[in-house]
This record gives structure tokens, sequence and C-alpha cells, in this order.
């Protein structure tokens, strides 16, 4: 998988919608309960939306109450994180290592074995079905 983090805005903006540039490349929140793969119990591989990327397993995946996607643990060297104090809040950001893609949040008030909730906005992600 090639580097696309070199894309430009316009680059981007052509290629996702709205609300998938709005998040991923924004740093955007989808409403609570309103995401695709929310509720989602289908198996298979979550991907970055912008670069394909293999960021979760489905086996991972938990419902956590919180109205968006969340994950126990991401795939091996798939996501990075940041510290994010935006919003008056101190947080730390979830992001595609390919491509920088604004993914969500991760927390410390998961469940075991790591006690981690990585919790994802849906249009950050498109499964990939087994």
């Amino acid at each position: 998988m090639s580097k696309t983090n070199d894309k430009s805005n316009e680059d981007w903006q052509q290629e996702l919608t709205v609300e998938e540039y709005a998040i991923c490349r924004l740093k955007g929140t989808e409403h609570a309960f309103t995401g695709e793969y929310n509720d989602c119990k289908d198996k298979g591989v979550y991907q970055c939306t912008c670069c394909g990327n293999a960021l979760f397993s489905s086996d991972a995946k938990y419902d956590s109450g919180s109205g968006w996607p969340s994950f126990w643990e991401p795939n091996r060297d798939t996501v990075k994180t940041e510290s994010d104090d935006s919003l008056g809040m101190r947080r730390v950001e979830v992001l595609c290592l390919e491509c920088d893609s604004h993914l969500g949040h991760v927390f410390e008030d998961g469940p075991q074995p790591t006690g981690l909730r990585y919790c994802i906005n849906s249009a950050s992600l498109k499964l990939k079905k087994d």
C-alpha cells in the first residue's frame, strides 16, 4: 500500500463524500447512534475509508453503548495516536497510520484484555465482510 497522505485537500474532496471528508480529513465526529457500523454484527475487517488500510477486526468489536463502533484493539501496526486538546478536553486521537485519516478517539474504559475503547466514526470505516 502506498502512502496517501500527500494528497491535496481537493483530491480528498473529490474522492470522499461530504461526511467522509468532514470526519476523516477535518477531524469531525458523526452524531452518536447514527453511523452505519454502530450496531453492525457482521464478520470481517474494518478498513480505512481513505486508503483501505485494514484497521480493526470484527473479533475486537464490542457494544460499548457509546453510539459509535467500538473496538478493544486495532490490528497490529495500523493506527497511531496523538494528543487532542480540542473542544476544551484532553483526549487521545486515533489516526490511520497509512494516510493520517482521523478515525476517532481511544479511552481507557474498555474491556479486557486491553482495557481500551477505540471509539471510531463509521464514516472513517469500510467493512470488508468475510
